[in-house]
């Protein structure tokens, strides 16, 4: 019955000896982690774990230890897992790495380096996660800087010497307005600068990297160079013969005019300046008509205002044209014209020139960024290439840019030769993609000539059906169909559609018929539930009949969404408002109170604020009134009721009074009858009931023997032999079943039952019974509060064994007597005396409590001396003398716990 953990003195068991404790064997991972799996704690282990990761273990060990390790200490193997997730990251990356390394020295390896590759290479290994920081890649980079550094530098040193060729040929130019001696005495740091840049040119294209450079400046470099060259080879042989000349009278002269003016005046010849002035001085101009002066002035502004406009704007072939025009009026009109008006003309033609001259250069440049561009659609990087509708608007758009480029300046063939082939080469794409759309576009055709062959067979064979749900569906995947017919042109196009509508129009012209007459019936329906919502008397069987219409026509004939939303909307708003009325009325006439009303909720109203005031006298004084409140209802309702009619109190009093006789006289007959049943009686009044002391049910009292009744049993004798339990006893005429005997069979009327009173509204039903839960748990917190404090102040007054701190018979509750008190003071007034672990133990069993550990065998044995005490009293009726007992020993901490734990479960049975 009772579990013995301990041996009995009783028990003939053999006594078994305890097996020997298994020894350990080392694991054999721990000479190889040095001893983590024999560690004693989980944190050496983990120490022991990350001294062996010092080692740097091969990856087959950590996986060895990480499998073992992970089902005895995850914590422990969280190092050996991070240690072999940060191997597979780093095979991870030396993958990537070896990729992009082959993809580094493929750049590396080819004579031609392109920047834009050479940073991209950089730019994406990056994205990739390639670690650039560590070997090869970091050296991979620097090499590629290195590289890309050099051809920088290559560029820009071109662009040194471009700069370089213009100084130097600025250099002659001036030596040619000076004098021929200063050009001689110059001639040999000329000679010598010439030749060095002609070297430091010779060394920018023999450079190993010279292929990589950008093809612009190859081009830039040889045009500075032939520059030069050509005003070079022109100066050399100019100073020689004008050096020849200052020897030889008769040599001739130097093209170079300052030059040719100094040997002039140095044979004593006049200077050419001064011949063109002693020409220029011929007779003046005859007298010209004002009116012809004016035509040719005015000739001449016209035309020199379009092309000061031109070359402002810009246009290069148009300002060519417009300075033609004006060369022409000048033949004709120049003779005319003043020396101020000459002048300008001249400046106007320089600039008009000169954006000739820059027009054409410029043009040049932009026609080379568009062969490029041309040439670059087809050589694309692998995964970017056009599609051919992007490949067909790019070439027009190049197109176009060299039309334009073309109006600005002089035409270049040899560019436009390279241009037009790298543009038919590409649109062999678009070409390719052009036969494809067409192909499509054929099947397309077909298959929508297919589709509406369909439809029509579908509409003639499905004219006579009924299923409106089915065509509707039907037609909406024949439409979804359609959409997804595929692309075609919009000429085509443009040709299907009306084929389309004109069959699926025919096609679904029965189900436009029976929507039209469903709507008909809908809209009806509608009117009908306006006026059903108008009525004064809500008819819910007519409300229902008619939703199931509306829902019967609504499966048999579908209609679009929104339409059909809307116009169920319109149906059921007129319902909702009935109904919405209706249940404003209900709710406005449970929500409006009487009198009876208010002052059941003044009454709950007191009654939460007592809740809230925590005091129980007061809480117990507002559950009377309340409760007060409530009988108050049916008492005024009886008062109202018998005010009424006079007559009704007279019949009622004589009921009464007739009733009464009959009870006498049956009770007189009790006696006499043995086994003859009780005559039919009439319908007993219930009694008021009149509280008295003692027990005053039928049978209790010791003077007055019981009624015989019925037995308990079925098949017991019902003649009152003696012996019988129920044999003396007669029908109960009062009690709780004291009318049982009198009623007619077994559905025989039942006494009325007491009127109560009207029902109380639900606002104030509700608060009185909220405000009665309330007070029952507020009550039974203070209760349990009381309970805590009754108990702390008797053990306070054990340990100080102070009877008059012991807390009264109210407080300690109605479980504990005054008798009981009174033994409990009187053992706290003596001296401690006596040993109170067996009273323990007997009210730790009488509370059903549990024992502490130390104490459990002292409780079986204990439990096995009751068995055999039958006739003692248990410890469940003998706990206060055993606390009376405790309570005379001495108080230790121990005993307290204990003492209390257990008052806590029987102060509250």
């Amino acid at each position: 019955m009772f579990p013995f953990f301990s041996r009995s003195k009783m028990s003939e068991a053999p006594e078994v000896n305890p097996a020997p404790a298994k020894t350990h064997e080392p694991h054999p991972l721990d000479a190889l982690t040095g001893g983590a799996f024999s560690a004693a704690t989980s944190g050496e282990r983990a120490s022991r774990i990350r001294e062996w990761l010092t080692t740097q273990p091969a990856p087959e060990q950590l996986q060895e230890v990480f499998k073992e390790l992970s089902g005895r200490d995850k914590g422990a193997a969280r190092a050996v897992r991070e240690r072999l997730d940060e191997i597979r990251r780093a095979k991870g990356q030396e993958a990537i790495a070896a990729e992009w390394a082959d993809k580094a020295q493929a750049l590396l390896s080819a004579s031609k380096l392109n920047i834009a590759d050479a940073l991209a290479w950089q730019r994406d290994a990056a994205k990739a996660g390639a670690p650039l920081s560590r070997e090869p890649l970091s050296l991979l980079k620097v090499q590629i800087a290195d590289r890309v550094k050099v051809i920088e530098d290559l560029q820009h040193r071109v662009q040194v010497q471009r700069e370089a060729a213009v100084l130097l040929a600025q250099r002659i130019e001036v030596l040619s307005t000076k004098s021929w001696r200063d050009a001689q005495a110059a001639l040999e740091l000329l000679r010598a600068d010439v030749a060095r840049w002609q070297e430091q040119a010779q060394g920018l294209t023999s450079d190993a990297s010279w292929v990589s450079v950008e093809a612009r400046f190859p081009q830039q470099l040889e045009s500075s160079k032939a520059q030069l060259l050509v005003v070079w080879e022109a100066f050399q042989p100019a100073l020689a013969q004008a050096i020849a000349a200052a020897e030889d009278v008769n040599a001739p002269l130097p093209p170079v005019p300052v030059w040719a003016d100094e040997l002039r005046v140095a044979r004593g010849l006049p200077s050419e300046a001064a011949a063109a002035a002693a020409k220029s001085a011929r007779p003046a101009k005859p007298k010209v008509d004002p009116e012809v002066r004016d035509k040719a002035v005015q000739a001449v502004r016209e035309a020199l205002a379009t092309l000061e406009k031109e070359t402002a704007e810009g246009h290069g072939k148009a300002s060519a044209g417009a300075a033609a025009a004006l060369r022409a009026v000048l033949k004709t009109q120049g003779k005319h014209i003043d020396a101020a008006l000459e002048q300008q003309v001249h400046s106007a033609l320089v600039a008009a020139g000169e954006l000739e001259g820059w027009q054409r250069w410029s043009a040049d440049q932009v026609r080379e960024d568009l062969v490029a561009k041309a040439e670059g659609l087809l050589n694309r990087p692998e995964g970017q290439a056009l599609g051919g509708r992007k490949m067909q608007e790019t070439l027009r758009q190049l197109r176009e840019q060299w039309k334009q480029t073309d109006q600005g300046g002089a035409p270049n063939h040899a560019l436009w030769k390279k241009f037009d082939e790298a543009c038919n080469a590409a649109h062999k794409v678009v070409e390719a993609w052009l036969d494809k759309i067409r192909s499509e576009a054929a099947e397309h055709k077909a298959q929508r000539l297919a589709l509406i062959e369909e439809v029509k067979a579908w509409a003639q064979e499905h004219a006579a059906s009924g299923d409106w749900k089915g065509i509707h569906r039907a037609l909406y995947q024949f439409g979804d169909r359609w959409r997804e017919s595929g692309h075609v042109g919009e000429k085509l196009f443009a040709e299907l559609q009306p084929l389309w509508k004109q069959a699926i129009a025919a096609a679904a012209a029965p189900l436009e018929a029976a929507q039209k007459e469903s709507l008909a019936r809908r809209h009806a329906m509608i009117e009908e539930a306006a006026a059903l919502g108008a009525a004064a008397v809500l008819r819910i069987d007519a409300v229902k009949s008619l939703q199931q219409r509306w829902q019967a026509e609504a499966q048999s004939v579908p209609l679009d969404r929104k339409q059909e939303q809307k116009l169920w909307d319109a149906f059921r708003k007129p319902i909702d408002e009935a109904f919405n009325r209706k249940s404003a009325e209900r709710e406005r006439a449970t929500t409006e109170l009487s009198a009876r009303d208010r002052v059941v909720l003044e009454a709950s109203k007191a009654l939460e604020a007592a809740n809230a005031s925590g005091d129980a006298q007061q809480i117990r004084a507002a559950m009377q009134a309340l409760e007060a409140a409530l009988r108050g209802q049916a008492l005024a309702a009886q008062a109202v009721a018998e005010s009424e009619t006079d007559s009704e109190k007279s019949q009622a009093a004589s009921a009464q009074q007739a009733t009464e006789t009959v009870a006498s006289e049956q009770q007189s007959d009790a006696s006499a009858e043995t086994a003859t049943p009780a005559p039919a009686a009439a319908k007993p009044v219930a009694r008021p009931v009149v509280a008295v002391r003692g027990d005053d049910r039928p049978g209790m009292k010791k003077d007055a023997p019981a009624v015989a009744g019925r037995g308990a049993r079925p098949g017991d004798r019902r003649d009152g032999r003696p012996g019988d339990r129920d044999g003396s006893r007669g029908p109960r005429a009062d009690g709780r079943f004291g009318d049982r005997n009198d009623r007619g069979g077994r559905f025989g009327d039942r006494p009325e039952r007491e009127d109560r009173g009207p029902r109380l509204g639900d606002t104030a039903f509700r608060a009185q019974r909220d405000a009665m839960e309330h007070a029952q748990q507020t009550l039974k917190k203070l209760a349990a509060q009381a309970h805590g404090e009754a108990l702390t102040h008797l053990l306070t007054a054990w340990e100080k064994r102070d009877a008059t701190q012991l807390p009264s018979a109210q407080d300690l509750g109605g479980r504990v007597s005054a008798s009981v008190r009174a033994a409990w003071a009187q053992a706290l007034s003596a001296a401690p005396k006596g040993d109170a672990a067996e009273a323990l133990l007997r009210l730790e069993i009488a509370a059903e409590v549990p024992t502490p550990a130390e104490h459990i065998a002292a409780r079986r044995m204990l439990q096995l001396q009751l068995l055999t005490r039958r006739n003692d009293p248990s410890p469940a009726q003998t706990w206060g003398d055993d606390t009376a007992r405790v309570l005379s020993s001495a108080s230790d901490a121990g005993s307290a716990r204990r003492l209390q734990n257990v008052l806590k479960t029987l102060l509250r049975k």
